[in-house]
């Protein structure tokens, strides 16, 4: 009697599992790595409770003989460091009453202080529209952190603070830099200490060691300045002549400790952490529930036409390509993008999130079929769940 109630209790919890028909999500995907949209991918589907669906498809290179992707390959999420380690850096901050958001940054970092750039607030920086330019090609004109430091502090504005929304790497590099000055520490420490090795997050880093880089999936051949296949370190310029650690990119991470985090932020800070002694489902707090609040959601009040809350992006305004997030997500939803092929998106009203890591930069960025692909996927998956 025993083992037959073990029976029928395997194939209710199978039924369960398999209750959503994910193959047209897979089929999209394994079609984009025959398209080479990109060589391989991670996909993770969940709620605030567990896990809904998790994937992984393709190899590392076009090579069928390359290494396939696993659940411990690590991908350079590039842009997703913005929102996975540098806005959560500054609420952690901002619980502390450590850092003002309508303080000048000029109080944090007092070299930036110099003419049009004196008003410019961590607001201006968190929300886009402080009137830095979006990029600059560092690696032309600078050797080290110190100067791209000096550079964009020398640099004029490109609009005035506040009027326009222009994504900017320079902003979150600053970003970065204040987390540094304010904590007294390393930002990479500062993240691993704070944000990454209290949810466990042991494939999430900074400048991955041997051991990890063979797990990493290579991005570009660089032709025009590392002349060399980069694997296993950050693909952004600007992170790396920074040292790979940086405010606007060069975290690796995985699907799985992504979906660590974002079970974290869904559920408003709060986590468990079964690794602690006699600790077993209780809970721990990261981020305090209204700092969480506070800054995912959209920021109103501006004069012109707005999509980003602190850090994050929320429903995109129409823009080159299809919003990735597809038509399927409620306009309540915050995620973000990464250069490297990289995304999370949530969705409130439905209570799911979406982790999609890939690798479409190898061989080249001009490799562009992602941005098609994604919001298709997107789309893909919410019918999956039901949603039409």
């Amino acid at each position: 009697m025993k083992y037959f109630l073990i029976i029928i209790l395997f194939f209710l919890n199978l039924s369960v599992s398999n209750s959503q028909n994910f193959s047209n999500v897979e089929d999209l995907v394994d079609n984009a790595i025959r398209n080479n949209s990109f060589p391989g991918a991670q996909l993770l589907v969940a709620n605030s409770q567990k896990v809904l669906y998790s994937g992984y498809f393709g190899n590392y290179d076009y090579n069928p003989d390359s290494y396939p992707v696993s659940k411990e390959t690590i991908f350079d999420i590039a842009s997703l460091t913005k929102v996975i380690a540098t806005t959560s850096a500054i609420m952690i901050l901002y619980d502390k009453n450590l850092i003002n958001l309508d303080e000048k940054v000029s109080k944090y970092l007092p070299e930036f202080s110099s003419g049009d750039k004196n008003d410019i607030t961590v607001k201006n920086l968190l929300l886009h529209n402080s009137g830095l330019k979006a990029w600059m090609p560092f690696y032309k004109t600078c050797k080290n952190k110190t100067d791209i430091y000096n550079a964009i502090c020398s640099e004029k504005l490109d609009y005035k603070t506040g009027t326009k929304f222009v994504y900017s790497d320079l902003g979150f590099i600053l970003l970065g830099l204040i987390v540094e000055n304010i904590s007294k520490t390393s930002f990479e420490k500062f993240c691993e200490e704070n944000i990454f090795a209290p949810l466990g997050m042991s494939y999430t880093m900074f400048n991955p060691n041997p051991d990890y880089k063979e797990l990493a999936a290579p991005t570009e051949n660089d032709t025009y300045f590392r002349n060399r296949q980069i694997k296993g370190e950050v693909h952004d310029e600007s992170a790396f002549l920074m040292g790979g650690v940086s405010g606007n990119a060069g975290l690796f991470s995985n699907v799985n400790d992504l979906n660590l985090f974002m079970k974290m932020l869904v559920n408003k800070g709060s986590y468990t952490d079964d690794r602690r002694m006699n600790a077993k489902n209780e809970t721990f707090q990261l981020i305090q529930s209204g700092t969480i609040a506070f800054f995912t959601q959209l920021y109103s009040g501006l004069d012109y036409d707005n999509s980003r809350a602190y850090g994050w992006d929320t429903y995109p305004s129409p823009r080159k390509y299809p919003a990735q997030c597809g038509t399927l997500i409620s306009r309540n939803c915050i995620g973000h993008t990464g250069f490297t092929g990289t995304s999370i998106w949530y969705d409130f009203d439905k209570d799911i999130y979406i982790i999609f890591l890939t690798n479409r930069i190898y061989p080249s960025r001009d490799n562009s079929g992602i941005f098609e692909v994604r919001p298709k996927l997107h789309d893909e998956v919410f019918k999956a769940l039901g949603y039409n």
